[in-house]
């Protein structure tokens, strides 16, 4: 990170020659896993030059990692990891906060958090025994005691979610089900428009908490099975859950309607759906894959270091993956293990908090039964 040219006087006259000038650092400051110094860039100089370097400086510090962020033009700070927080993660906490759940640790030592209210939309992508369903209990047993519904696509058949079902409003586990579901959440949100604009209220936050309707969390598992087509019958169901699962992505958050998608194969051969739905979906969770499309089908547009760094999760820690969320940067994050026994003992523990579907969709024509 040394500049190799500078201005000097030379004989009453400004020239331009070969100098090493460093740039300026602060002293470093104690973090809870190793420290951070800040430097002040020198003039040609980027962030991403700080990045390219960091596997280097990584080996000559004797540390971990190192990870390069600028948090103002000008500046760019080092967070030195003297060892890898993700080896171990605690127990899963419980949720404080409507629609916020902490599901997991970040590398630099803070709480993985998953907030619906600040990031409505999350994709999530991971191969078989990546943690991608692990990741799904945690949210599951978080939002199981909060005052919501909880709607699930399970395009397995039902054999992922069916146990959760005592928490569930609804529960689609075949395509033909999932049309129609779909059309039930395209209908919640017309009328939730209506009556947000007699209200005059941009979203449902800023009605009355007496005529507020309750928030709906959509957990989506085997994304790619809405998309795929066996023969040309097929095709209009398709067309018709992916009409409908793209416009719960744009107009969904302002109305309550929040969605969470999971696959183990998400890429653009699926169709222009997948590509305008991913598109809608702020949140990313990265986990091992095996195939690149994947990786960069789901973090690909952010920032090619994180494609890097998702391609290179071993088999051997599951759980961890690649985060990018509210804050614009991504992380290293490591989800808390939570069996699917805990999970169901959850949703049975806290049935009595799910609305029926029956309610909910009771002024729309043709409900769903849950």
């Amino acid at each position: 990170m040394v500049a190799s040219t500078g201005i000097v006087r030379v004989k009453r006259r400004f020239q331009r020659i070969a100098v090493d000038t460093k740039p300026f650092m602060w002293l470093p400051k104690p973090t809870r896993h190793g420290w951070r110094v800040t430097l002040h860039t020198l003039e040609g100089q980027t962030p991403g030059d700080y990045a390219d370097a960091a596997e280097p400086l990584a080996h000559s510090w004797g540390v971990h990692a190192i990870r390069a962020s600028s948090p103002s033009p000008g500046r760019v700070v080092l967070m030195a990891t003297m060892r890898d927080p993700l080896v171990k993660v605690d127990t899963l906490p419980a949720s404080t906060e409507l629609l916020k759940v902490t599901v997991g640790r970040l590398e630099n030592g803070k709480s993985w958090t998953i907030d619906f209210r600040t990031v409505p939309h999350w994709l999530n992508a991971g191969a078989t025994q990546s943690g991608k369903s692990n990741l799904a209990n945690a949210l599951i047993v978080g939002l199981a005691p909060q005052e919501l519904a909880l709607v699930g696509f399970d395009l397995k058949g039902g054999v992922e979610f069916t146990p959760y079902s005592p928490r569930l409003s609804a529960l689609a586990t075949s395509r033909a089900e999932s049309v129609t579901l779909l059309e039930d959440l395209v209908g919640l949100m017309v009328d939730r428009m209506g009556l947000c604009r007699q209200a005059a209220a941009r979203n449902i936050w800023q009605l009355p908490p007496g005529i507020r309707p309750v928030p709906i969390v959509v957990l989506v598992d085997e994304l790619a099975e809405l998309y795929l087509m066996a023969d040309k019958s097929e095709k209009d169901e398709i067309v018709k859950s992916s009409t409908a699962l793209l416009r719960v992505a744009q107009l969904g958050r302002a109305f309550g309607i929040y969605l969470f998608c999971c696959g183990q194969r998400i890429g653009s051969d699926l169709g222009p759906g997948v590509t305008a739905l991913r598109a809608q979906c702020s949140g990313r969770i990265c986990h091992r894959v095996n195939d690149p499309e994947t990786a960069t089908m789901t973090l690909g547009d952010l920032d090619p270091a994180a494609l890097v760094s998702a391609r290179a999760i071993p088999a051997e820690t599951p759980g961890v993956a690649i985060v990018a969320g509210q804050d614009g940067q991504w992380y290293r994050g490591r989800s808390f293990y939570v069996t699917e026994q805990t999970a169901e003992h959850a949703a049975r523990t806290h049935a009595h908090l799910a609305p029926s579907w029956d309610d909910i969709t009771s002024h729309l024509s043709n409900p769903v039964n849950a």
